[in-house]
């Protein structure tokens, strides 16, 4: 449905290409846009909300709204052009209307980056699985290399890497790997001694 939308309003698939690209580029940038269009069109009522509140507030009109609403309300109060201040200094009903007003405006950018967070979560999981998946396509095509070369009779070079490269890379590996030397950075960095097995490494 909601991409039958889409391409009514002009998104379509089949669209003049940019010569200076090649077809699976733009068909990929189309996929991104088309996605992000329709992500934003499910987006519930009260996102919608939060959003629109949140990019007004992050906006040079905002702080010119409140410059001229907090000026005109001090000079109403303060006396100078002869009106019975309704909210004299220093000025608690101001106050108290300006801190509600953060703790909404805070609690909507919260949402805004909670949902912001969620849809990053999704493109890193979408990173990760093409990574994986190209990571693993890498490895066979290296032992299918190596298989020929074998066949053809040609010799590895000594120093060669291809042994490690053909080598299936396990996420979970490269990960407690990573965890391993960032808690050795950290024991370094804070002066601790190193346990004998990380000093050795």
């Amino acid at each position: 449905m909601a991409q039958n939308d889409l391409k009514q309003k002009g998104i379509k698939d089949d669209e003049k290409d940019n010569p200076a690209l090649s077809r699976v580029i733009e068909r990929n940038i189309r996929t991104i846009i088309r996605l992000r269009l329709m992500a934003s069109q499910e987006r519930s009522l009260q996102h919608r909300i939060a959003d629109a509140i949140t990019t007004f507030s992050g906006r040079m009109v905002f702080v010119y709204v409140h410059i001229l609403w907090f000026g005109l309300w001090i000079m109403l109060n303060s006396g100078f052009l002869g009106i019975h201040p309704f909210d004299p200094f220093p000025y608690g009903l101001l106050t108290m209307v300006v801190s509600l007003e953060a703790i909404f405006l805070s609690t909507f950018v919260l949402i805004s980056q909670n949902r912001i967070s969620e849809e990053g979560e999704n493109r890193a999981d979408l990173h990760l699985q093409i990574g994986l998946l190209t990571e693993h396509e890498l490895t066979r095509v290296l032992q299918m290399l190596d298989a020929i070369q074998d066949t053809m009779g040609i010799d590895n070079d000594a120093d060669s890497e291809l042994a490690d490269l053909e080598m299936e890379t396990r996420p979970e590996d490269v990960l407690a790997e990573i965890e391993r030397l960032r808690r050795r950075a950290r024991r370094i960095k804070n002066g601790l001694p190193l346990a004998r097995k990380e000093a050795s490494q």
